[in-house]
């Protein structure tokens, strides 16, 4: 019975110091630090000529893979595959980390009535669906990553539910470096540019 548990304990002990190296565990309580968290910010800068709306929106949480709807910072070393950086994660689940950003932009561009998530109340004159496609770091050698971040919107008048026009927003940025902080700099601007163009779109698009 003791030789049983020592030999668990060592199987254990070395299963945990591989999951971690591989960043597909967290850590145990009180077994290492916590993983650090990180957020993205909202777009705050639009052409002047973008024009003002007098309705309202509902932005409903964006509809991911299952591989994204976590607070995980995914990366991919091939086509085929999806991993996550050990030691770090975002703020909150990447999609409604998105879906908070896409209502601070609209609130921002200073441009709507009012804007606000599907779980409120307000009375909405359209609503924007997204879908989450890519939010991840493609590595294709030992350099830097490229993040790729792409959002496709439905815009949809209400109350007829009738989609009225459809938008692909991507980009595609390499980060700075190889180190953490210059991959989530990199992740911020990407998602910045998408979000910048899902929210001119989106404004332009009932009158157009």
């Amino acid at each position: 019975m003791i030789v049983k548990t020592r030999t668990s304990m060592i199987s254990l002990a070395a299963m945990i110091s591989l999951a971690l190296l591989t960043g597909c565990i967290d850590l145990l309580p009180g077994g290492g630090p916590a993983a650090k968290l990180y957020s993205l910010t909202p777009k705050s800068s639009y052409d002047e000529n973008l024009p003002k709306v007098d309705w309202q929106l509902v932005v409903e949480l964006p509809i991911s893979a299952e591989t994204l709807n976590t607070p995980r910072i995914t990366l991919s070393r091939s086509p085929l595959t999806l991993d996550y950086y050990g030691g770090a994660r975002w703020s909150e689940r990447a999609p409604l980390m998105v879906q908070t950003l896409l209502v601070e932009s609209f609130e921002n561009s200073g441009r709507i009535v009012a804007v606000a998530r599907k779980s409120t109340d307000l009375r909405a004159d359209y609503v924007l669906k997204t879908d989450l496609r890519e939010f991840q770091a493609v590595y294709s050698g030992d350099g830097p990553p490229v993040i790729h971040v792409e959002l496709n919107a439905k815009l949809i008048k209400m109350p007829q539910r009738t989609i009225i026009a459809s938008f692909k927003s991507e980009r595609k940025i390499q980060a700075g470096g190889t180190e953490l902080i210059y991959i989530i700099q990199a992740f911020d601007q990407a998602l910045g540019k998408v979000l910048k163009g899902v929210v001119e779109w989106a404004l332009v698009t009932p009158d157009s």
